[in-house]
């Protein structure tokens, strides 16, 4: 059994090396920061311009956490 073997299906790359641009943690904190900023632009009462973005944002962020959902930890 060699030391790639040991490591998760999709985790290592040909060195053996982990992807860490790949890593779930920080694209989760990013797609729920965009769910956030999104939800605060929908229910801020100052510019009409944030309000028609907002919808876009909170979708853009929801598509986003679920992809990086299936990323290895």
């Amino acid at each position: 059994m060699t030391p790639v073997d040991d490591i998760a299906p999709g985790t290592a790359t040909r060195s053996g090396r982990p992807r860490r641009f790949f890593r779930r943690g920080p694209w989760e904190a990013a797609a729920i920061s965009l769910i956030i900023a999104g939800v605060v632009m929908l229910m801020q009462p100052f510019s009409l311009a944030l309000y028609g973005y907002s919808f876009a944002t909170v979708l853009l962020g929801t598509v986003m956490f679920i992809v990086v959902s299936k990323f290895p930890r």
